[in-house]
């Protein structure tokens, strides 16, 4: 096969100071990139844009492989055993910190949803008890309609002009940047407060949307912080986890806070667990499961103690997550074996409805790309979606006809009576008029007869397209409860269904068990997640015998899903062109070797190089490459130069700024000879090689890069399968692999030269590279 990306860059470098890498958002993107994609897609309407099938070079990956230079070796061996064991506890010092931050961050949104949304509903439920009397309900209508769209413009404009990586659930970043993709500006403390601003406004604002997947990315934004033990947009340095100041100990804290994200959000410390080990965590081990587990308990435990405080039961710990299922009875709950084939049935249904949903969201998410590109438009969108909404759901209860009865165990907060009689309550207006968890919790708990089949039906329908016209939208939204809502409605039709063909007396269909199993199904068919998804669901119902069918459901759901569509994660990752590995490598690729995957030429330097040549390697832009060979020239031979190292973009940075040169330090006896610390300090936004001045004298210096280059850097010979190499890559978590013929440097394999393999309907094909 003809390498015919050989030739383009094999790492292109965003500006990590971030003049050009800053606007660079997975979801929603930039004005910019989309205005280039949108171009390129003008006057071809009825097909894929093209960048379905190219390969972005604007991403950078991340160093998760420790930078083994003499300056590392000689630090690690002055420590003594009991600095080892400071630093363990600093970790779980660390650890303890993101749980604890992570479950404030939840109890504040929690706290501020509830009370806003009680505000708007009360308002709202006053009118329209005034105006049903005295007719003019229209003017209803518009209150609400204009108070959703209020809440959820104020959202929009913070993501569209402010943050638009806050956009979305967060979850696609965060999967990216745990597998070792830089995703700008993912992790910066304005993402967190237009994250957590953005989900008050858009849950508050009505729109069909959770506050559950934001907090995974907000516990991500907290680890990376606390980990650093400074703030770099603040400008402050506290002095503290300076050690942690690296790709490698980052990684691991942002697993913990999003594992931490998910055990706040749900009440569920082992799914978090989970969650980080099947989503995200590229590496694990037994000591960072514990301390994952333990940044997940004390969330839990935070959230708990605060919402205590909060409902005036100070000490009681018994609401464990923002999104509660409350208890399922196993007496009343209980299914038989017979039931289990049902289930399973469900599960494809979930499968099919949740690949129908993210086909639905992947063309829409196409549009968006190319015309709604503008930050005013994307406000606008915003805007609409939750004025139709509020006319959607006004619409629904006004027609319907459900009238159920008010009785003394009810469980309505905002019970409207509308055209019903004295003493009863709108069964439509329980579904719609709430926040969806309330909603979901009312499917799954609510007597038999409280839902009238016809009630359940339309909003199912109706809620299905609101939540997949609402999912990427410039507004930060999760899609968890919608999904579990959807579902639950349908679940619960089932059972009614399955209880009416039945004879009156046998109990077996109880309406909840059938919702708790359809929101099961539907959720797993929208988003693919088998093992964590099994236990948070277990987690928040409070039931373990329920493990074995929501196991089976979820199972199924994804593998009939996957038959027809690729998760929604994956999909909004695939559409912004990110080079993003899989576990393995595609399974028709062992006739593919290192030769044929790898870049070349490639550009090496020299162990003791001429400055002039290191600057002006570093200023093409042509080729913006960020990782070096360093060779060395065998003597008195005409022998090609051997490897001896290799040396990365910010490592040459740093030492061109701190004027490393050799002559320099000859002339001066008291030049301080440069420590980790210099590298520590200017992690993670190192400067971009405009900002660095080098005088036309220094440019005749030479540097001497044997101190600071990685001496061992790992190597494969270049008839390497590609599942070997793949697999050397992916497990090891490194930016560049290098290509040797006898210790000569032949190409350096990096990750967009292995991620642009992937299996497509036809077979193994390649993606294209380029630079949008």
């Amino acid at each position: 096969m003809a390498n015919i990306t050989k030739k383009v860059s094999w790492s292109s470098r965003t500006d990590e100071s971030g003049a050009a890498g800053e606007g660079t958002p997975l979801l929603n993107g930039s004005e910019q990139s989309r205005l280039s994609r949108q171009d390129s897609a003008r006057g071809r309407l009825h097909e894929i844009p093209h960048n379905e099938k190219l390969l972005s070079l604007k991403y950078e990956s991340l160093d998760y492989d420790n930078i083994e230079n003499q300056l590392f070796l000689e630090e690690e061996r002055r420590m003594s055993f009991m600095s080892f064991r400071c630093l363990e506890i600093s970790r779980w010092v660390v650890c303890g910190l993101i749980g604890f931050l992570t479950g404030l961050i939840a109890c504040f949104i929690d706290i501020v949803v509830e009370q806003l949304a009680g505000i708007k509903y009360r308002v709202i439920k006053e009118n329209i008890v005034k105006f049903t009397e005295a007719g003019g309900l229209s003017i209803s209508l518009i209150l609400w309609a204009v108070l959703n769209s209020s809440f959820v413009m104020l959202g929009a404009i913070l993501v569209a002009f402010f943050e638009p990586i806050a956009a979305g659930s967060g979850i696609p970043q965060i999967k990216c940047y745990l597998n070792g993709v830089k995703i700008p500006r993912v992790v910066r403390l304005k993402t967190l407060v237009v994250k957590v601003c953005g989900v008050i406004c858009s849950v508050v604002g009505g729109l069909a949307v959770g506050k559950e997947g934001p907090m995974i990315h907000s516990g991500a934004v907290v680890a990376a912080g606390v980990s650093q033990g400074r703030s770099t947009s603040l400008k402050r340095d506290f002095k503290i986890f300076e050690y942690f100041r690296r790709d490698t100990e980052k990684r691991d804290f942002v697993s913990a806070g999003a594992a931490a994200g998910v055990s706040a959000a749900f009440g569920a410390p082992v799914g978090g667990v989970l969650f980080s080990l099947e989503e995200g965590a590229s590496f694990w081990n037994q000591m960072l499961t514990w301390r994952i587990f333990f940044a997940s308990m004390i969330s839990t435990f935070t959230l708990n103690f605060f919402l205590s405080i909060y409902n005036k039961k100070p000490g009681e710990l018994s609401n464990p997550g923002l999104i509660n299922f409350g208890r399922f009875e196993s007496e009343i709950m209980e299914y038989n074996l017979y039931e289990i084939p049902l289930f399973i049935a469900m599960g494809a249904l979930g499968g099919i409805l949740g690949a129908l949903f993210n086909v639905l969201n992947y063309w829409l998410t196409i549009f968006r790309i190319r015309y709604v590109h503008r930050p005013c438009l994307q406000v606008m969108e915003a805007m609409l979606v939750a004025a139709v909404t509020a006319t959607v759901a006004f619409t629904m209860i006004y027609f319907s006809n459900d009238c159920q009865p008010l009785g003394p165990e009810h469980t309505e907060e905002y019970p409207l009576q509308l055209f019903c009689a004295d003493g009863e309550y709108n069964s439509m207006a329980t579904a719609f008029f709430n926040t969806p968890e309330k909603s979901v919790r009312s499917l799954f708990h609510n007597q038999p007869g409280t839902y009238n089949p016809l009630t359940l039906g339309l909003f199912t329908l109706t809620y299905f397209f609101l939540a997949c016209w609402t999912y990427g939208l410039s507004v930060s939204a999760g899609v968890f409860i919608p999904s579990l809502l959807i579902g639950a409605a349908w679940g619960r039709l089932c059972g009614i269904l399955l209880a009416s063909l039945t004879s009156t007396n046998t109990p077996w269909a109880d309406p909840g068990k059938y919702a708790l199993i359809g929101a099961a199904a539907q959720l797993g068919g929208i988003v693919r997640m088998t093992l964590s998804l099994t236990v948070i669901m277990v987690e928040a119902t409070g039931n373990v015998t329920y493990g074995l069918p929501i196991m089976l459901v979820l199972m199924t759901a994804k593998i009939v899903g996957d038959y027809f569509q690729e998760g929604l994660y994956d999909i909004h990752i695939k559409l912004q062109s990110v080079p993003f590995l899989h576990w393995d490598a595609p399974a028709t690729s062992h006739w593919l070797t290192a030769r044929e995957v790898m870049s070349s030429p490639v550009t090496c330097l020299n162990r003791i190089e001429k400055v002039g040549t290191i600057v002006d390697t570093l200023s093409n832009t042509s080729t913006n490459h960020n990782g070096f060979p360093v060779v060395v020239q065998v003597s008195d031979s005409d022998e090609p130069a051997k490897l001896c190292g290799l040396i990365l973009r910010s490592q040459l940075i740093v030492l061109l700024k701190h004027k490393v040169f050799v002559e320099l330090a000859q002339s001066r006896l008291t030049q301080r000879k440069l420590q980790l610390k210099d590298f520590r300090d200017a992690y993670p936004r190192f400067p971009p090689i405009q900002s660095i001045h080098v005088s036309q004298d220094e440019r005749e210096c030479m540097m001497d890069l044997t101190e600071f280059m990685n001496t061992t850097p790992y190597t494969v010979p270049q008839d390497t399968s590609l599942p070997r190499v793949f697999k050397l890559f992916r497990a090891l978590g490194l930016r560049h692999l290098v290509v040797v013929d006898d210790n000569r440097v032949v190409g350096l394999v990096t990750r967009k030269d292995l991620a642009r393999y992937h299996l497509g309907k036809h077979g193994l094909e390649e993606l294209h590279l380029a630079q949008t």
